[in-house]
C-alpha cells in the first residue's frame, strides 16, 4: 500500500507545472502577498478565489512576470516552470510571456483586422515561415478558441468590431497562437453577460486538455462549474489550497468556510 502511494505521489509530482515557494509582493510599502507556496498541476484547471483586494490578481501576474512592468512592485521568492526559475535573469520576460498567455478581465482586442490579432504573436516570435503557415495558425487558433465558425468570412474586419463575448474568444485565441503551455486568465467573465460566459466556461474546460489554466474568478460559482483545483486567497495570504469540491463542500480552515458560506468578503 505505501508503495503505491510513492508512485502516486512521484506521478503527481510530474503533473506540476509550476511551483510557487515563499513568494512576497510589495508595491512599495504595501505587502501585497505574504509567503505563497503552493504546486500547480498541468492541464487541470485551478481557481484562486478571495475578497477584493486579496491578492489573488497579483499573485497571478506574478506567474507571468506581469508584475515587472510597475515600477514599485518587489517579487521575492521563488517561481519555477518546468524547473526552471522564470524570474532568473537570464530569463527574457518577452518569451516567457509567450509561453505562459494571459487574457484580461476585459476584452482588449487590437485595432487591427480579426486576422492580425492572432498573427501579430506568431508573426513577431517567427512561428511561421510563410503565409500558408500563417493562415494555418490564425484558422487553428480562432478553431480553438471556438469562435472560427463566427469570424471565418470576416477575418479582415476589425476585431473591436465583435461582441464582448466573441471578442474575449478572440483574445483567448489571440493568447493560444503563439503556443503557451499555460495560460493565465484574469476574471475572463466579468465583463460578459450570462450567455457569453457560459460560451467562454465551455472553452476554458476545453482548453484545459491541453494547458495548464489558472483563472482568477470573483464568482465563487464560477470557480465550482470550470476548475478541479481551488486556492483560497485572504489579505495576501493563501489559506487554503486543495480539490474544488473539496475546498467547497468541507474546507479546513474556518476563513474558506466563512467566505464561501457569504460570512466574509
Amino acid at each position: 500500500m505505501n508503495d503505491m502511494t510513492k508512485i502516486e505521489k512521484v506521478a503527481a509530482m510530474q503533473d506540476i507545472k509550476i511551483t510557487a515557494s515563499g513568494v512576497q509582493v510589495h508595491y512599495g510599502d504595501n505587502h501585497a502577498i505574504k509567503d505563497v507556496s503552493v504546486n500547480i498541476q498541468d492541464k487541470t484547471v485551478t481557481a484562486f478565489i478571495g475578497p477584493s483586494g486579496c491578492g489573488k490578481s497579483t499573485f497571478l501576474r506574478c506567474l507571468n512576470r506581469m508584475n515587472d512592468t510597475i515600477d514599485i512592485c518587489r517579487v521575492s521568492g521563488e517561481i519555477l516552470l518546468d524547473g526552471e526559475d522564470i524570474y532568473d535573469k537570464r530569463v527574457d520576460p518577452v518569451q516567457l510571456r509567450a509561453k505562459v498567455g494571459m487574457v484580461f478581465q476585459k476584452p482588449n482586442p487590437f485595432p487591427k483586422s480579426i486576422y492580425d490579432n492572432i498573427a501579430y504573436g506568431p508573426r513577431i516570435h517567427g512561428l511561421s515561415r510563410n503565409k500558408a503557415e500563417l493562415d494555418d495558425i490564425v484558422e487553428k487558433s480562432l478553431r480553438r478558441g471556438a469562435i472560427w465558425d463566427e469570424v471565418k468570412d470576416r477575418l479582415h474586419a476589425p476585431g473591436t468590431g465583435l461582441s464582448g463575448g466573441q471578442q474575449q474568444r478572440l483574445c483567448i485565441a489571440r493568447a493560444i497562437a503563439t503556443e503557451p503551455e499555460v495560460l493565465l486568465m484574469d476574471e475572463p467573465c466579468s465583463a460578459l453577460d450570462p450567455i457569453a460566459t457560459a460560451q467562454v466556461e465551455e472553452l476554458i474546460d476545453e482548453l484545459r486538455q491541453s494547458y495548464c489554466v489558472v483563472i482568477v474568478t470573483h464568482s465563487m460559482q464560477q470557480a465550482a462549474r470550470v476548475s478541479q483545483k481551488t486556492a483560497f486567497f485572504h489579505l495576501g495570504n493563501l489559506v487554503e489550497y486543495g480539490d474544488t469540491d473539496k475546498i467547497f463542500t468541507n474546507p479546513e480552515d474556518k476563513r474558506t468556510e466563512s467566505y464561501i458560506t457569504g460570512r466574509i468578503g
